[in-house]
């Protein structure tokens, strides 16, 4: 099970968040978008470390819980803490579906599917866009 942390909100006007993100990172964080699958640049990234949010910088995953899933998106089947992320109902598009958002700032990061490896089950299908990565030193 993972560990809660105590986290501080980061609220950002519009204006703050297109200065501080690129135009793909605002368009995933920020208007709830999606790269196009098998092309984000930490979709093939094997290093040990760390995944922030982009937008914020709060620590999402560790690379011990990624995982190659065939779905186009870095995945994972645990957030760093429990409290790392936060889950919402998404019915767009005619689905039904489960978003995961950064619990500090509120970015979207991806979905969560109960399609995952063991021991969670659960699939966190995540943009690579919405993520910065820190190397293990």
């Amino acid at each position: 099970m993972a560990e809660t942390t105590e986290r501080k909100k980061v609220q950002k006007t519009e204006a703050e968040w297109r200065e501080l993100l690129t135009p793909e990172q605002f368009h995933v964080l920020r208007e709830k978008g999606t790269e196009r699958a098998f092309t984000g640049a930490l979709y093939e990234n094997h290093d040990e470390g760390i995944y922030h949010c982009a937008g914020c910088n709060a620590p999402l995953f560790k690379s011990e819980t990624k995982y190659e899933s065939g779905s186009g998106w870095p995945s994972f089947y645990i957030p760093i803490s429990a409290d790392a992320v936060e889950a919402h109902e998404d019915n767009t598009f005619g689905m039904r579906r489960i978003e995961v958002t950064c619990a500090t700032c509120g970015g979207h990061l991806g979905h969560i599917f109960p399609d995952g490896p063991r021991p969670t089950g659960m699939r966190y299908c995540i943009n690579s866009a919405s993520l910065s990565f820190e190397p293990q030193k």
